[in-house]
C-alpha cells in the first residue's frame, strides 16, 4: 500500500490552536484561512444553538459586527464614482436635520464619519449609558443624533470610534440611492461577489437559515449555562448588522487583494486602505472602515467586529496572500488574538520579525494602582497589572498591555481602537510615582497631574441629587445604597445603575453594576462647582470611552 499523505504541519498547527476550544456542550466558532486563493482551513467548533444542540459547522452563518463597516464604506464610494455623493461634503448637506456641533463652526464630513473624526457622539454608547440593555425600537438612533449639541471633539482634531458616523452614513445612502440600504449593500456588492450568504440584518430578533444564535455567559448560574445574546437596538445598520459566512469572507478578502476590482474603483479602494491624518498631522492606521499597519515586520489589513454574544476578526497579509476569518457566537476567546496566532503559525519565524516587547509590570510597579488626569481634556487614566505587562486603563476600563519601546510605552491604535496613547519610560520606573506625566494621545500631549492615593473622606457627599441629561433625554439620581454611592440613571426605555468610586474631591469612578466593561460599563464623573442657591455641585459630566462631556444638570436635591 502506498504511504498515507503526510497532514500539513500548518494544518496540525491550527488545530492545536483551536483544539482547547472545543466543547459539545457550549457555543463557539468558525474559521477559515486561504492562501494565494487555495482554502487551506475550514472549520466550525462548538454549537450554533445550545439551546438545540446543533453544531457549527464550515457552512454556519454569524454575525460579523462592525466587521461590516467596510462594505459600508465601498457604498458610499460607489455613489461617489457616479457622482452622486461628495464624500468631502459636510453631513449637513445631506442630513439638514442634524444640529450644528462644532463650537468652531467647521462641519464635519462624509468622510469623517467613515473614519471616525466627525467627533460626533456614539448613538449605541449613549444608550448603553442611559437605559443599559434595554432594547430600543427602530428610529432611536435618528432621535438620539438629533438631540446632541455638543460633541466630543472638533471634527478632525482627534479620533474616537463612533457607530453613530455609519448610521448616519447608512441614512445618507438611502435617501440618495432611493432604496433600502440592505437592498443597495445586496444588489451592488454582495451579489456581484457571490456572497450569497451574506446579508444585512438591523434586528437579532429576525430569523435566517443558517444563521447561529449568540450566546452570553449567564453570571451567577450554579454550572454556569447561557442566556441568548440579543443587540439592544432594531435598527442595526452599516455601523455592524451583517451575517456572514467564512467562505463569502473569505471570497471579499480575495477581492480586496485582487489588484483589479470587480466592485469599487481603484480610486475608491486607495481612499478606503489610506491612514487617516489628524488635524495635529499625526497619522491612524485607520482608513474607511479598515485598518492597515505593521505586525511583525509585515503589512496586515483587518477590522474586527463584536455584538452582543458574538466577536469577529478579518484579516489579510496582502503580500503572502494569507486571508483570515474568524466568526464566534460566544466561544471564550479573542478573534483578534486567534487570527494573529494564526499569522504566526502560517508564515514562521523565517518571514516574521520579532513580536513586540510588553513593558514589565514588575519594572514600573510605583504606578500600579495609580490615577492621572489630563489638565486641557480631563481624561483619566490609571495602570494596572495585564497579566504579568503593565496595563494602561483609560476611563476606569480594562487594562490593556502597554508596549516597551525603549524610550517609551505605547499602546496603538489597532490594539483597542481607542487611540494610540505614548509615554516616556523614564518617569514611569522612578522609585515613586511621579506628580505630572505627558500623555501624548493621537499626536497631541498634554500635562496630567496624579490623582491622590487616598480621596478625601466623604468625597461624594455634595453629589447626593437629582439631575436631567438633555442630550440623553434621562433623568438621574445619585444616592447612597448601603456603603455604596450610585448613579442611577433612567432613560425612556430603561436604566442603568454606575457604583461611583472617588478618585479625588472632583472625580468618580464608576463602573456599571448591570452590564460588561465592554458595552459602556466604565465612566469617569467630573462635578462642576455649584452656582446660585442649590447646594452641592450645579452639574456633572460623564465621561466614557466613546462620549466625552456629557451633561446632567441638577434639578433638585
Amino acid at each position: 500500500m502506498p504511504p498515507s499523505p503526510q497532514p500539513d504541519p500548518r494544518v496540525v498547527a491550527l488545530d492545536a490552536l483551536f483544539d482547547p476550544l472545543v466543547r459539545s456542550d457550549a457555543p463557539g466558532l468558525v474559521v477559515g484561512v486561504a492562501q494565494h486563493g487555495r482554502s487551506l482551513y475550514r472549520r466550525g467548533i462548538g454549537l450554533a444553538s445550545v439551546e438545540h444542540g446543533v453544531a457549527n459547522t464550515p457552512r454556519t452563518r454569524m454575525r460579523i459586527g462592525s466587521t461590516s463597516k467596510q462594505f459600508t464604506c465601498l457604498a458610499a464610494l460607489l455613489l461617489a464614482e457616479e457622482g452622486r455623493i461628495d464624500i468631502d461634503a459636510p453631513v449637513r448637506a445631506y442630513l439638514p436635520e442634524l444640529p450644528s456641533i462644532s463650537a468652531q463652526g467647521i462641519e464635519p464630513s462624509l468622510h469623517q464619519l467613515m473614519n471616525h473624526t466627525s467627533g460626533y457622539r456614539c448613538y449605541l454608547d449613549l444608550g448603553f449609558i442611559a437605559e443599559g440593555m434595554a432594547i430600543k425600537p427602530a428610529g432611536v438612533a435618528w432621535a438620539v443624533q438629533r438631540r446632541q449639541r455638543e460633541a466630543n471633539f472638533a471634527p478632525g482634531s482627534q479620533v474616537i470610534y463612533c457607530n453613530s458616523g455609519y448610521q448616519l452614513l447608512s441614512r445618507v445612502i438611502e435617501e440618495v440611492c432611493g432604496q433600502p440600504f440592505e437592498q443597495f449593500l445586496q444588489e451592488r456588492i454582495f451579489t456581484p461577489l457571490g456572497m450569497h450568504d451574506t446579508a444585512s440584518v438591523p434586528s437579532d430578533f429576525e430569523l435566517h437559515p443558517g444563521t447561529a444564535t449568540l450566546h452570553l455567559p449567564r453570571p451567577g448560574a450554579q454550572g454556569g449555562g447561557w442566556r441568548r445574546g440579543i443587540f439592544p437596538t432594531e435598527e442595526l445598520r452599516g455601523e455592524g448588522a451583517m451575517v456572514s459566512s467564512i467562505d463569502d469572507m473569505l471570497r471579499w478578502l480575495a477581492h480586496l487583494r485582487a489588484p483589479h476590482k470587480r466592485v469599487g474603483s481603484t480610486n475608491s479602494w486607495q481612499q478606503m486602505l489610506a491612514p487617516t491624518r489628524l488635524a495635529n498631522g499625526h497619522h491612524t492606521p485607520y482608513g474607511l472602515g479598515l485598518m492597515r499597519h505593521d505586525y511583525r515586520g509585515i503589512e496586515v489589513i483587518h477590522h474586527p467586529g463584536a455584538v452582543i454574544g458574538g466577536a469577529s476578526q478579518m484579516l489579510t497579509v496582502p503580500s503572502q496572500a494569507l486571508d483570515i476569518i474568524i466568526i464566534g457566537n460566544g466561544a471564550p476567546c479573542s478573534p483578534r488574538e486567534l487570527a494573529l496566532r494564526i499569522v504566526d503559525a502560517m508564515l514562521g519565524d523565517e518571514v516574521l520579525g520579532r513580536s513586540a516587547a510588553p513593558a514589565s509590570a514588575e519594572r514600573f510597579a510605583s504606578v500600579l494602582g495609580r490615577r492621572y488626569r489630563g489638565r486641557d481634556t480631563g481624561l483619566v487614566f490609571g495602570f494596572a497589572r495585564a497579566g504579568a505587562a503593565l496595563g494602561l486603563s483609560l476611563l476606569e476600563g480594562p487594562a490593556m498591555p502597554l508596549r516597551d519601546e525603549g524610550a517609551q510605552l505605547s499602546k496603538p491604535f489597532e490594539e483597542g481602537g481607542i487611540g494610540q496613547y505614548l509615554l516616556s519610560t523614564a518617569p514611569l520606573a522612578a522609585a515613586v510615582a511621579p506628580p505630572h506625566l505627558d500623555l501624548i494621545a493621537d499626536g497631541r500631549r498634554e500635562r496630567c497631574e496624579l490623582l491622590p492615593e487616598t480621596p478625601p473622606a466623604e468625597a461624594g457627599a455634595p453629589l447626593l441629587g437629582r439631575y436631567r441629561s438633555a442630550e440623553l433625554d434621562a433623568e438621574a439620581r445619585i444616592a447612597v445604597d448601603g456603603e455604596r454611592l450610585l448613579l442611577q440613571i433612567r432613560g425612556a426605555y430603561g436604566g442603568n445603575r454606575f457604583e461611583l468610586r472617588a478618585l479625588s474631591a472632583e472625580v468618580f469612578g464608576c463602573q456599571a453594576l448591570d452590564m460588561p466593561l465592554a458595552h459602556g460599563g466604565n465612566a469617569v464623573l467630573r462635578l462642576t462647582p455649584a452656582v446660585g442657591p442649590l447646594s452641592g455641585p450645579a452639574s456633572f459630566r460623564l465621561d466614557t470611552p466613546r462620549t466625552r462631556q456629557l451633561l446632567f444638570e441638577r434639578c433638585g436635591d
